[in-house]
């Protein structure tokens, strides 16, 4: 896995969340949002390690998990992150939805309202939190 590879798939799985979304299939779509961010966040963790070096452990480590509160700490964007939620209230509010993603978000059943709400706040033009991310990556 590489940073383009995250890059490709956070694309891939937000179009994907798209077609499950508008098929009805609002688990799916759910989860997938929150696996588009995780991928994006990743993405910009893997932009930290310069070509040729040996990543420290503790980032390493770190950088396995599905918590994105964690991911972007590791990414070193919590300096970045609050003062853009605390300035843009649009994002603010998307990224108070996303950040109740998890893993275990895939065994729980997710109605329609919440699955469009994960998917704009994910993949909204203006002030989704992938566009935030993309900065970054």
């Amino acid at each position: 896995m590489n940073r383009k590879h995250f890059q490709d798939i956070a694309r891939l799985r937000l179009k994907e969340a798209k077609v499950l979304l508008d098929n009805g299939y609002y688990d799916g779509a759910y989860y997938l949002c929150g696996y588009v961010v995780e991928c994006g966040l990743k993405a910009c963790i893997a932009k930290k390690t310069n070509k040729h070096d040996f990543p420290d452990k503790k980032t390493v480590l770190d950088s396995y998990t599905h918590d994105l509160k964690k991911l972007v700490q590791v990414a070193g964007l919590q300096t970045n992150l609050l003062p853009e939620i605390n300035t843009q209230p649009a994002l603010a509010t998307n990224w108070a939805i996303v950040v109740q993603w998890s893993e275990e978000s895939r065994y729980e059943k997710w109605t329609e309202p919440y699955a469009r709400n994960m998917y704009e706040a994910v993949g909204s033009k203006n002030h989704g939190v992938l566009r935030w991310i993309r900065q970054f990556w």
